[in-house]
């Protein structure tokens, strides 16, 4: 029989891990000075997205004999943490930094789970490569889960804020755009 303690870690570990809940305990502020950690800014449009699951840390949960039926469920059905969004960027114009015609990009949304669908855009997209530049910090509550997809970049989002995803001639990219120009030395 499972002891008090085997189940109280077990319901923390599913809480933490799974998303019908809010993961931040406060919203941080988007920042649009954030743009200066990315890699890459493109005006494209999206493609091939799908939601990739954490197959492996669902299996290693649903192995364990003292799940609830209803954290079981969640692991069965429901959107954890760590899976993350991959997509295609066709790009129509390259904003900064150096991009294909088509790129690979994740998404790993830790303010809550990324949606099912997402149109084609097209969109203003910053991106960073995670390998070399951490994610702009502010929130007290922020998770930080390892790059879902070595050598590929993601898109710039401070935990808990916003994702640099915009519409291409939104506020918002205007405000990134002058923001760029400046950051090249141009006005």
């Amino acid at each position: 029989m499972p002891s008090k303690g085997h189940i109280l870690v077990a319901a923390i570990t599913a809480a933490l891990a799974t998303v019908p809940a809010r993961a931040c305990e406060t919203d941080a502020e988007l920042n649009l000075n954030d743009v200066k950690l990315a890699d890459v800014v493109v005006i494209g449009r999206v493609a091939n997205y799908r939601i990739v699951l954490d197959q492996d840390f669902r299996k290693k949960m649903l192995a364990s004999p003292n799940l609830s039926p209803d954290i079981r469920r969640i692991y069965e059905t429901g959107s954890i943490m760590s899976d993350y969004a991959r997509f295609d960027v066709q790009v129509d114009e390259v904003l900064f930094g150096k991009a294909p015609e088509v790129l690979a990009a994740t998404w790993d949304n830790s303010t809550f789970s990324e949606p099912e669908q997402m149109g084609p855009g097209p969109f203003l997209i910053a991106m960073r490569d995670p390998s070399s530049k951490m994610p702009p910090l502010r929130a007290p509550s922020a998770t930080i889960l390892p790059d879902p997809e070595r050598g590929t970049l993601t898109v710039l989002q401070a935990p808990c804020s916003s994702p640099f995803i915009f519409e291409p001639d939104g506020e918002e990219a205007k405000a990134i755009r002058q923001k760029l120009r400046v950051r090249r030395g141009q006005r």
